[in-house]
């Protein structure tokens, strides 16, 4: 192939792909649409609780969907979160989380054994300060860095993610944002399972986005 059949190859190839991102945009717009459509639905008298349910199910996605599109697009940002804590996490409250696992995971001995100093440095870390002031100002901020370093440190031998998954559900509810007004639950078993494997095979180099993720889906 010349330079004129790579140069038209290449063009046709571009011009192929922005037809599908607009496309997919444009789909995208269209679900977005139908959805806020849907949500205006539930508030009709004349249809019945099993409809109702079925839309309230579909709608609830919409925020997820959201999330995707701002991560496709690098538009993530840091939510405003909750700054008055009630809790510290101290090594000794994470050892006595990690004991009564052990319990739960007694078919491993090496559960929760420290290989190093890690741990220590990874619940200093979430509380470090510069100039004065907090690195991670929010309680969600601190709980999606101790989920991540907690992964990423590989401080035990064995259970570094059930370790890491479970401290970060226990500093969200010890320092009651774990659930919502509504009582709903801010992040379900699968997006925890799914936050802590995603982290796990991350780079470091997409540390900043994977923590953006989190604090978007603890809204």
């Amino acid at each position: 192939m010349g330079n004129q059949g790579i140069k038209k190859h290449l063009i046709d190839g571009y011009t192929i792909n922005e037809k599908r991102l607009k496309l997919a945009e444009h789909k995208y717009l269209e679900l977005q649409k139908s959805i806020r459509l849907l949500g205006n639905v539930i508030s009709l008298e004349n249809i019945s609780n099993e409809t109702k349910g079925l839309i309230q199910v579909i709608t609830e996605y919409s925020r997820a969907l959201d999330i995707l599109d701002d991560y496709d697009n690098n538009k993530l940002s840091v939510p405003k979160g909750t700054k008055e804590s009630k809790y510290i996490l101290t090594y000794e409250e994470a050892r006595k989380i990690v004991e009564s696992m052990r319990v739960k995971f007694k078919n491993s001995p090496l559960f929760g054994q420290e290989k190093d100093k890690s741990f220590v440095s990874s619940l200093r870390t979430i509380y470090q300060t510069f100039d004065g002031k907090e690195l991670y100002p929010t309680i969600e901020e601190k709980a999606a860095n101790l989920l991540y370093f907690v992964v990423k440190n590989h401080s035990f031998v064995d259970g570094n993610k059930r370790i890491a998954a479970a401290l970060f559900i226990c500093f969200l509810q010890k320092n009651g944002i774990l659930f919502r007004r509504d009582g709903t639950n801010r992040i379900d078993n699968n997006s925890l399972v799914a936050l802590t494997l995603m982290i796990a095979t991350s780079k470091p180099s997409e540390k900043d986005v994977m923590i953006k993720v989190i604090l978007n889906l603890l809204v």
